[in-house]
């Protein structure tokens, strides 16, 4: 296997060695993110209203309004994001959400739910700079596969810390958070400095995925425009996807009853989901063929949420046990929602040669998605809460379901007619602003041809 240039000091360095370094240091990163947000969702605050809202439902709004927030001005700040602010976007993130989080713990409830808008805003952007570290090499797939697996892991692993720490060392529900963050805060900053000495792509990087540029607001939409049709279907499957997935990782103890599997079970099941997704992705980032990748992509996608659509219209009939029913949503929600955090886009931009970054289709979807998870969660306050909650989520799963299917359907069509399209006539399809760049159109119709050769 060909080696990785390290940075500047000329040195060589195995990518197997360089996969597990990079990808080890960016799977940590990520679990250690979801420490500092997500240990509250383990909590009931079981009987707590404010202002006639459940509690609970009222602090799952407040820190989606700053993280929605985020991902709004991320859009921009991600896309322009030089490489040498990484390292102090990442301390000044994470300073800023444990600070939120022991003023959660301090003020009496519930006043204290205000501080959890900054939590949510600090962490908004997280995933994308972590993931500006790993784009733009040959071996993306891998390291986003393992970066991108943290979100399936890490999930189980918060509820977990946080079911352990209220059960065993009898913590508060309040002060919960604020002590697992106290052990994620130093560790990230150590990683956040560990990321920035990763090498640089190399030139074989480069001619294999293209080159990663920052993007204004006008090539922002010139980007969107070109292939609006297909970023609006995989933007709203990918709005619904959040919303299962929110209301799945934020209230799972609301569906089941929590008392019937042990604490470390959430923990357990979504480490071997993880494993299976590992798996599937690394078997994928042996393909070079760009166009086929996001093909089997979207089957797959197409596939899990059929079997989350099929088991929520069966839920009675099937009788599933809950660590079966666990581990299908984890497998086959995830098996969705991480290609696109994770491989979609980077094999999208580059089977296209599109001018550009990772960072900004993330974010954006993400944007969207949660939006999506904020209004769905005040719709089910104001105007369905009586309805019950495993009831509510098995109804919502069926429609979540079809309609992501049938965008993924749409999507896979798009993409084979691109190909084509662009096979036909490269010039006039102008893949990835080559031709508005003043760009050798012949150059990148070889290119593509070579990457996406059947």
């Amino acid at each position: 296997m060909e080696s990785s240039l390290h940075g500047g000091n000329q040195k060589y360095m195995p990518d197997w060695l360089f996969v597990l370094w990079a990808g080890g240091t960016a799977l940590l990163s990520y679990s250690l993110v979801y420490a500092l947000r997500k240990p509250f969702t383990a909590a009931e605050f079981e009987g707590m209203q404010v202002a006639g809202m459940d509690y609970k439902i009222a602090v799952s709004v407040v820190q989606l309004l700053g993280y929605v927030t985020a991902k709004l001005m991320g859009i921009k700040y991600i896309s322009e994001l030089k490489p040498e602010s990484r390292l102090k976007f990442v301390i000044n993130s994470a300073a800023l959400s444990e600070i939120s989080l022991l003023v959660f713990g301090l003020f009496p409830a519930p006043y204290n739910i205000a501080a959890l808008f900054f939590n949510g805003l600090s962490l908004g952007c997280m995933w994308g700079v972590i993931f500006s570290f790993l784009e733009g090499r040959r071996t993306t797939d891998i390291l986003a596969s393992i970066m991108g697996v943290s979100m399936a892991l890490s999930s189980g692993v918060a509820k977990s810390m946080g079911l352990y720490a209220v059960n065993s060392l009898h913590v508060s529900e309040f002060w919960m958070p604020a002590l697992i963050g106290a052990f994620a805060f130093p560790l990230l900053c150590v990683l956040g400095w560990t990321m920035t000495k990763f090498p640089k792509p190399t030139e074989a990087d480069i001619a294999s995925r293209s080159v990663r540029v920052t993007l204004d607001g006008r090539q922002r939409w010139v980007l969107f425009r070109k292939f609006m049709p297909v970023l609006l279907m995989l933007f709203a499957a990918n709005l619904l996807l959040t919303v299962q997935r929110d209301v799945k990782e934020d209230f799972i103890v609301c569906i089941i009853d929590v008392s019937t599997v042990s604490s470390w079970a959430f923990a357990q099941i979504d480490s071997i989901a993880t494993l299976v997704l590992l798996a599937v992705f690394a078997l994928l980032a042996t393909t070079y063929n760009h166009l086929k990748v996001l093909c089997v992509l979207l089957v797959l996608s197409i596939a899990g949420m059929g079997t989350l659509a099929f088991v929520a219209a069966n839920f009675e009939r099937m009788q599933l046990p809950v660590n079966v029913w666990l581990f299908l949503q984890s497998l086959c929600l995830d098996m969705a929602y991480l290609s696109f955090q994770t491989i979609f886009f980077e094999r999208f931009i580059a089977c296209f040669k599109i001018r550009g970054n990772v960072g900004f289709f993330i974010i954006t979807i993400d944007f969207v998605g949660y939006m999506g998870t904020l209004a769905l969660l005040v719709f089910k306050e104001a105007c369905a809460s009586h309805v019950d909650w495993a009831l509510f989520y098995n109804q919502m799963s069926v429609y979540i379901g079809v309609a992501c299917c049938l965008a993924f359907v749409g999507s896979l069509v798009y993409m084979i007619h691109a190909d084509k399209r662009f096979r036909k006539n490269p010039d006039a399809f102008a893949l990835g602003e080559a031709a508005e760049a003043g760009e050798d159109v012949e150059k990148t119709k070889n290119n593509y041809l070579m990457t996406n050769a059947i």
